[in-house]
């Protein structure tokens, strides 16, 4: 059935190789045309879990209090006293400018200059307040003075001013789709203006005083992101250049270089077009697929041109040649392919919208390389014709490569084999300990995609130290009934929580809505100490509460909804767990009728549900993928020793994988969670091309020696010379400004190469005892 099917499909494509020809360029120029129109499409919600609950607190409340979204704008005097006349200048001209900045939400905006930011004060006769800076304010010794006392009556210092009067805050939420143009905001957009109206406005802002400018938030990590993504490009040239160079010199033709390249970049530009097609654009994080494509496309397509050329050395013309190649390699390539395709398709079972459109990015490219290089290629390949001197010089390098394999057979002696299996059942226990090390999430402050060195972590290391607030917020948020605010019972059992979480290491500060209310309680006492308490009294605890306006985002209109602003000092995995968890068992141990504790809001809430989503997903995507592999092995090959022989060294190499981001700190989060998926994908061929061949000359009745000498001989060097160039191409990853792509660089690099290291060496070690004393029946 196999044969026929194989058969039926050899004379439709050789016997159409012209008309298809011109079918391919035609589709090869449209889906050029579509990639021209390829952007970069980023959205802070694709890269929300919706599913999580954490989420769905996070989406009910976005609206009245704000969400993750959030860009914080730090102007700092060079000076260190912000208590100037070119300073509030500044400060009053820069937010004038975030209101004008695509996206966002103008009511969210704060900063001293804003109506929303203000102050209450204990007075005779009651309470006087007003804004921070007020209305007719003029830059003189005593309005500064004023302001002052204001900034620290308001208890913004350290949340809009810093600790030590050096510089102030603008902070501004943006939302997914802008109010003025109705269309879903362009973050690259949003990152540009803060570059070129923020920062390169008010950076150098008069001749007599020079601010820093510092910057961060989602849409700015997306604009550096992109910008060093402009690196991808280079480095994607780089790896073509050497790629190109590295097959001239193992084909030693032009011609079969220029095909192979070509195909293999064609599959890119198939892949890019069909997804602006569809309507997708090309997230930062799967900016590096489409290498990753290129990278696959060469390696099937090196073992297309090795079968060609074998064949056409055995006297075969050309079109014969390619004949024999397609009819060749048309299972195995098909079935290796359909092994990347299904190990990217199990990342689907994470919804988390992000890693979705990876998932299909990736899938989608791997399904055109079935069309590029097992139809595509053998087709080109049918053109060319090889001189007989070309034979001559592969047949005399073939000859000293055959006495290389000879002394790999090394590997297959029953004492060395069992030595290597040994060694490999050590070593995979000593890697499965070490994967239970791999820490979810970041495991650095900052940003960890960016290089610490980076101008977004510096900003974010200044604002951190110059302020009290800190750059990760987890909001927890208080529902009760209406009128909650003013239940003793409820701000009592808010209070013992927020004194409860101060204690967690990793908190840096707490706001809410009874530090504040205690705050005006003891301003009603001359500010004495001892009344910073809840009042008991239903009266006087409203009149504390009173001042506290919904605009300070500490409570909602009916009093029902109260957030508690937990302030941390990083995002590292182990922070959001333990802060996470601390909240959840304070929950539980002190349930109330009248008030839940729900997490949570805030960018470390994201954070924290998208930690746990990923946990939660780290084990079932190694099954799936592994699944696949194991069926579609067995499918094939229709033996449980032959798909043992492939996917345990694949298995080894994996959690190898996790040891080695563990010894580099990497942790496991939405951008590396698909390595897995990808080790796989990159893995499998090795093995499926290696024994293929293997099992071809063993039910020809060859011995297992010369069966697998023959499988070496045949698809070892292109095995070999493959794991080689591809590990060579994204070594130069490593150099990238972009450090989850020079993560990838060493992670992909480690993968290229032990997986071929794995399929020429455990492969043939397992073989050894699983099928060395026996003969294989014919499968068919």
């Amino acid at each position: 059935m196999k044969d026929r099917i194989t058969a039926a499909l050899e004379n439709f494509v050789f016997g159409n190789r012209a008309k298809l020809v011109v079918v391919f360029a035609l589709l090869t120029a449209l889906m050029a045309w579509f990639t021209s129109r390829t952007h970069v499409d980023a959205s802070f919600k694709k890269s929300l879990p919706l599913d999580h609950p954490y989420i769905d607190t996070f989406t009910q409340y976005e609206s009245d209090f704000g969400g993750a979204n959030q860009i914080v704008i730090a102007l700092m005097a060079r000076n260190g006293d912000m208590f100037t006349p070119e300073f509030f200048a500044a400060l009053r001209e820069a937010t004038d400018a975030v209101f004008f900045l695509p996206g966002v939400d103008r009511a969210q905006v704060q900063s001293l200059f804003t109506p929303n930011v203000r102050y209450v004060e204990v007075v005779d006769g009651g309470f006087a307040g007003g804004n921070v800076i007020p209305a007719d304010f003029t830059p003189t010794p005593a309005n500064f003075a004023k302001v002052k006392e204001n900034i620290i009556k308001s208890g913004k210092l350290g949340q809009l001013v810093a600790n030590d009067f050096s510089g102030a805050i603008i902070s501004a939420q943006l939302l997914e789709v802008d109010p003025t143009t109705g269309e879903r905001i362009d973050y690259i957009e949003v990152a540009d203006a803060l570059e070129k109206n923020i920062r390169g406005q008010f950076s150098g802002w008069a001749v007599d005083v020079r601010l820093g400018v510092h910057i961060i938030g989602f849409a700015k990590v997306i604009g550096d992101i992109s910008d060093g993504a402009q690196n991808v490009l280079f480095f994607f040239a780089v790896a073509f250049v050497i790629t190109g160079l590295l097959i001239l010199f193992y084909s030693q033709s032009l011609k079969l270089t220029a095909f192979t390249l070509g195909c293999a970049f064609i599959a890119v530009l198939w892949q890019l077009g069909t997804l602006n097609a569809l309507g997708f654009g090309l997230d930062p994080y799967s900016i590096l697929v489409p290498f990753l494509i290129f990278a696959i496309g060469v390696s099937h397509g090196v073992q297309m041109m090795r079968a060609y050329r074998a064949e056409a050395f055995a006297g075969r013309n050309s079109v014969e040649a390619a004949r024999a190649a397609f009819r060749q390699l048309l299972v195995p390539g098909g079935v290796a392919l359909l092994t990347d395709t299904l190990g990217f398709v199990t990342m689907l079972i994470i919804k988390i919208e992000v890693i979705r459109e990876l998932a299909i990015t990736a899938s989608l490219g791997v399904a055109v390389i079935l069309i590029t290089n097992l139809f595509l290629l053998p087709i080109l390949l049918s053109y060319v014709k090889l001189p007989n001197h070309y034979r001559e010089k592969i047949a005399g390098r073939r000859t000293r490569t055959d006495a290389a394999w000879k002394k790999v057979c090394i590997v297959m002696r029953p004492g060395v084999s069992a030595t290597i299996l040994l060694v490999c059942v050590g070593l995979g226990w000593w890697a499965f300990g070490q994967s239970q090390k791999v820490r979810i999430g970041d495991t650095q402050a900052g940003v960890p995609e960016l290089r610490q060195t980076s101008r977004y972590n510096e900003d974010s290391r200044t604002i951190t130290d110059k302020f009290s607030i800190g750059v990760d917020i987890l909001k927890v948020i208080a529902e009760g009934g209406p009128n909650a605010c003013v239940d003793y019972d409820v701000v009592t059992l808010m209070d013992q929580f927020q004194g409860h979480m101060s204690t967690v290491p990793g908190v840096q500060s707490i706001i809410s809505l009874t530090s504040v209310a205690k705050t005006v309680n003891a301003g009603w006492n001359e500010g004495s100490l001892k009344w910073r308490i809840l009042p008991s009294h239903p009266a006087a605890l409203a009149q504390v509460v009173s001042p506290i306006e919904t605009s300070t985002g500490l409570l909602n209109a009916d009093g029902s909804v109260m957030p508690i602003l937990i302030f941390l000092t990083d995002h590292r995995a182990e922070t959001l767990t333990r802060v996470t968890d601390e909240v959840k068992a304070f929950a539980a141990a002190n349930p109330s009728e009248k008030v839940k504790f729900r997490l949570a809001s805030g960018n470390a809430g994201v954070m924290a549900a998208t930690n746990e989503v990923v946990a939660a997903a780290q084990y079932p995507i190694v099954f799936w993928v592994f699944g696949a592999v194991i069926t579609l092995c067995l499918i094939t090959f229709r033996s449980v020793r032959a798909m043992l022989c492939i996917v345990l060294p694949l298995l080894l190499v994996s959690y190898l994988g996790y040891a080695l981001m563990v010894a580099l700190q990497i942790g496991l989060k939405t951008s590396t969670l698909p390595v897995v998926a990808l080790g796989v994908g990159i893995g499998v061929d090795y093995g499926i091309y290696i024994f293929s061949r293997f099992m071809i000359c063993r039910r020809e009745g060859m011995a297992f020696e010369d069966a697998m000498f023959e499988a070496f001989t045949r698809t070892g060097s292109a095995v070999v010379f493959t794991g080689l160039t591809l590990a060579i191409g994204v070594s130069t990853w490593i150099f990238s400004e972009l450090k989850f792509q020079a993560d990838m660089g060493v992670l992909l690099t480690f993968m290229f190469l032990v997986n071929m290291i794995a399929a020429i060496v455990i492969l043939p070690a397992l073989a050894r005892w699983l099928f060395g004393s026996r003969r294989v029946k014919t499968l068919d």
